[in-house]
């Protein structure tokens, strides 16, 4: 799909660089991955306390049958 943008051209070199990407669409592609994947981590982040845990687990016995 192509697509045209105007980005800032001083960032898109920085990100070049600190990525060693050979193309901004490199550059530009890593860079929609790593946002993807940071805000899946904040959607974890956000049931951090909210789960129920049954007390009775043992998760190290349940280690051991693997």
């Amino acid at each position: 799909m192509a697509t045209n943008l105007a980005l800032d051209d001083r960032l898109i070199e920085e990100a070049k660089l600190l990525g060693g990407h050979k193309t901004k669409k490199d550059a530009v592609t890593d860079a929609l991955k790593e946002y993807i994947c940071r805000h899946k981590q904040k959607k974890i982040l956000e049931l951090f306390g909210t789960l129920e845990w049954d007390p009775a687990y043992d998760y190290k016995k349940s280690r051991l049958k693997r």
